[in-house]
């Protein structure tokens, strides 16, 4: 299976729907291309030890060893609610310049942006897409936006 590691939303495949025929003969490279990264921005951000605030990162697909590894350490064992932060120290792959991503730094986000990446983590590991319904609270309009995109405002 080939693997990819950008691309927009709108280019994600949809694997919750089954193959019909015609996708069947669709060319093999649209079949199996898999998006495994997703890029987000923060909604306060990761202030470093240079006081220097990070928004855009990047979190990747969990595998079975991401979930299970976390398991195993000892800061779980004694708090599991340490899981979350141990996790996340392994499938966030970038936070503004900041490669070098632990629990260590998920332990220093704000809450708003913990809370964040918990829920972009369930919607990209657990129904495969970054978006969410929404409805304008004017007119009541529903639509879905990308929880992973860019800044409000932008196109």
């Amino acid at each position: 299976m080939r693997r990819t590691t950008s691309g927009t939303l709108d280019q994600a495949p949809e694997y919750a729907q089954p193959a019909g025929p015609a996708d069947l003969a669709a060319a093999p490279a649209a079949r199996d291309t898999l998006r495994t990264e997703f890029p987000f921005v923060l909604p306060r951000g990761y202030v470093d030890s240079a006081g220097v605030v990070h928004r855009d990162g990047v979190m990747r697909l969990a595998t079975a060893r991401d979930e299970l590894v976390p398991l195993r350490d000892d800061r779980v064992r004694e708090n599991p609610a340490y899981l979350t932060v141990v996790l996340l120290g392994r499938v966030v792959t970038r936070l503004g310049s900041h490669t070098d991503i632990h629990a260590g730094v998920i332990e220093d986000l704000f809450a708003a942006d913990l809370a964040f990446l918990q829920d972009l983590y369930r919607r990209v590991n657990q129904e495969g897409h970054t978006r969410a319904g929404v409805n304008c609270p004017e007119c009541g309009h529903a639509f879905a936006v990308d929880l992973a995109g860019g800044r409000l405002g932008e196109s």
